[in-house]
């Protein structure tokens, strides 16, 4: 059946990114993402904002998606959209417009969840990457979500482990606003990080049963150890920056990386595939390497542009679903809490 041609048009909109892209069998033809920036100046996602871009957005990103693949609407196999987890709101545009576009062609809708789709970006077809063989772990690490799960199939999966608070993303997010580090602050964390000593200021690491995680702790401790050290010297943040984002980045990655390593040894599985934004973070890169290095692992890091929220990677669950004909009618509804194989 993938040797014919078919079309997915996919459409993202869990949060603040409108994407849509095309794709044809597993192979991406066009990935259009419109960012939002109107939330740079609240220090974070500002639900109702993010809806109201999405509304804007949709039409124009749907059009040029269409156009950068150089297709018709009417060659269209099928229209994957993102069901949930996310914003209720920004979800309910992107749902409203994949069931009325559908319904207009007469085309088959397929639903997709968020989570399975950053863990199944990986079966994008693209040169020069390599494509993860069944069964491996999965650490999906973004602004969101912090999950371990393992894959036994693409529509097989168990959650072996996840945040119970704040997610990784966030952690890197919020530890930047304590340091007056405009929005997003991850990425500028991992920037000045590179000229700092990780060791410089140990931050202590939550004790979590199993293979869950918790973040909450640690930015509250980052939160005092600021408040107490700019309170003696009012220069301490300028004067220490890059040792407190090494710092911050090394507990970070070591609390990741510690988890992953329990992971292998309860599955015995040494595949282990990365997905989400924070995955562009060089620290938790290195730690991966060293771990091929160190414990024998195979990792899997599909290209950027598939790790933070976008359409190609909702398409290939569209296209993987198109196969085994999972579609779903215009009775669905989107869902802001939805767990992987519910």
């Amino acid at each position: 059946m993938e040797n014919k041609p078919i079309y997915i048009l996919a459409i993202e909109s869990s949060c603040d990114d409108t994407s849509a892209a095309v794709l044809c069998n597993r192979k991406r033809l066009s990935n259009v993402v419109a960012t939002q920036k109107i939330h740079e100046e609240y220090g974070g996602v500002v639900p109702e904002l993010a809806s109201r871009a999405h509304q804007q957005n949709i039409v124009p990103v749907v059009h040029q998606a269409l156009a950068k693949a150089n297709i018709d609407k009417k060659q269209l196999s099928a229209i994957a959209f993102t069901r949930g987890p996310g914003l209720m709101g920004s979800l309910l545009v992107g749902t409203s417009f994949a069931k009325s576009l559908s319904l207009g062609l007469n085309i088959p809708l397929i639903e997709v969840n968020h989570m399975e789709a950053h863990i199944l970006a990986h079966f994008i077809e693209e040169e020069n990457t390599k494509t993860p063989t069944f069964p491996f772990l999965a650490m999906t690490i973004s602004g969101g979500h912090t999950q371990i799960v393992l894959v036994k199939d693409y529509f097989n999966m168990d959650i072996l482990g996840q945040t119970l608070d704040d997610a990784v993303g966030e952690a890197f997010d919020k530890s930047a606003k304590i340091l007056g580090l405009p929005y997003p602050g991850g990425p500028l964390i991992d920037k000045y990080a590179q000229s700092g000593n990780p060791k410089a200021f140990p931050f202590p690491k939550s004790k979590v049963g199993d293979l869950n995680f918790s973040f909450s702790g640690l930015k509250t401790s980052i939160l005092y150890f600021i408040q107490k050290n700019v309170k003696e010297n009012p220069n301490f943040i300028a004067e220490n920056r890059d040792d407190i984002c090494a710092s911050i980045q090394y507990t970070i990655v070591d609390i990741l990386v510690t988890k992953l390593k329990k992971a292998v040894k309860q599955t015995g599985v040494k595949r282990i595939a990365i997905g989400g934004g924070v995955s562009a973070n060089s620290g938790i890169r290195k730690a991966l390497e060293e771990g091929e290095k160190k414990y024998g692992w195979t990792t899997y890091i599909p290209k950027f542009e598939y790790c933070t929220d976008n359409a190609a990677m909702i398409g290939i669950v569209g296209l993987l679903k198109y196969n085994e004909e999972k579609f779903t009618d215009q009775s669905i509804t989107a869902k802001a809490r939805y767990v992987i194989n519910s």
